[in-house]
């Protein structure tokens, strides 16, 4: 009997899974985010004193309160986005509700776009990004790091509607495709549209300087999936941020409508594809919150503290539903470039040490 246990200790010493934990299930992720998307109405969907035409620029007031005004916030956060609350908040996580004690911080300071992105994407804060200009971001990013590693070179993938995030990307450095309706940094890898999607972008007539309609985004953002099938993507919407600043609340909820409907429509795409199907992380964020109603809702800035406060989604294979998270210790909008990683059981912090840590208790241990 002695004999028969030591060789039984023996065989499970040599097997390659003695002693280790089984991997993470999750073997692809989607990084998903909508620009300037307020958490209050994340949460609490539409704000009443901003469905009129003097605050919030409705054009259409009774037909505009009739479709998101509902007696409970929650009720109108169902109807705003009815597939982060019935599917996200069901079987994954929300952050991100001040009311509950769920705090999700900006931290680089300023409050808008540029420095948003790179916090979020690289996982650190930096004083010389100062503007919203086109430039070279003097930090990695995650999905740049993921483009080097054997695993996920060649099949790193990005979509975006503001014109600037390739260079917040370094779209020309960093050697995976991009789609934008707008030019790329000299040497980037441009991800072409379908012929026939590509004439309708072109017949459309433009509406900002620097962000397309989403619609062309999501529609890149679903050939990439079909064709390059991309094991790290990053979509990027914009309409949201460009109708506040125009002073459209009934606009900005709209296009948070079509955001969670993309977000649906993306995730039954990938669970009808075999490598995709209960192997996909989603992550929602947004760059930067925005002021409070009736006025300051409008804009963002390092003026406003209340911009600095955002919120987070997460829905996923390895993610435990603990749905919307309440009295959290307060959490950074720079933690999403590691938990991209995490979520596939790569060390981004291992890399990039600056780089702040991924979420907690967003995977099963």
């Amino acid at each position: 009997m002695k004999a028969l246990l030591r060789i039984l200790c023996v065989v499970a010493a040599l097997s390659p899974l003695a002693g280790e934990a089984a991997g993470p299930k999750t073997k692809n992720v989607f990084l998903l985010t909508t620009d300037g998307l307020r958490w209050q109405e994340v949460f609490s969907g539409a704000e009443y004193a901003l469905t009129d035409k003097e605050n919030g620029g409705v054009a259409k007031t009774n037909e505009f309160r009739a479709e998101f005004w509902r007696d409970t916030p929650e009720a109108r956060r169902a109807a705003l986005l009815p597939f982060i609350w019935g599917k996200v908040a069901k079987d994954g996580q929300l952050w991100g509700n001040q009311t509950k004690g769920s705090l999700v911080r900006v931290t680089n300071g300023r409050n808008f776009s540029y420095p948003g992105y790179s916090e979020f994407l690289t996982g650190v804060t930096d004083a010389r990004i100062d503007s919203n200009d086109p430039k070279p971001n003097p930090n990695t990013n995650v999905f740049q790091w993921l483009q080097t590693r054997p695993a996920y070179h060649g099949k790193v993938g990005a979509a975006v509607s503001w014109g600037v995030i390739p260079w917040v990307l370094n779209a020309d450095v960093a050697g995976f495709p991009v789609w934008s309706a707008f030019d790329l940094p000299a040497g980037a890898k441009r991800f072409p549209l379908p012929a026939a999607t590509q004439e309708l972008l072109d017949r459309t007539t433009p509406i900002w300087a620097d962000v397309s309609l989403d619609t062309f985004t999501a529609a890149a953002a679903k050939q990439m999936v079909r064709t390059l099938k991309p094991r790290a993507l990053y979509v990027a919407f914009g309409e949201t941020d460009d109708w506040a600043h125009e002073v459209r609340y009934d606009r900005v909820l709209h296009a948070a409508h079509n955001f969670d409907r993309f977000v649906g429509e993306m995730w039954d795409l990938v669970q009808s594809i075999p490598a995709y199907k209960d192997q996909t992380t989603f992550i929602l964020a947004t760059d930067h919150g925005r002021g409070p109603a009736p006025i300051a809702w409008k804009t963002h800035s390092a003026a406003l503290a209340e911009s600095a406060y955002i919120w987070i989604g997460i829905l996923g294979p390895d993610t435990p539903a603990l749905g919307e998270r309440q009295n959290t210790p307060p959490v950074t909008q720079g933690q999403i470039a590691a938990t991209v990683a995490a979520v596939l059981g790569e060390d981004y912090n291992a890399a990039l040490p600056k780089a702040a840590p991924p979420l907690p208790d967003i995977l099963e241990r």
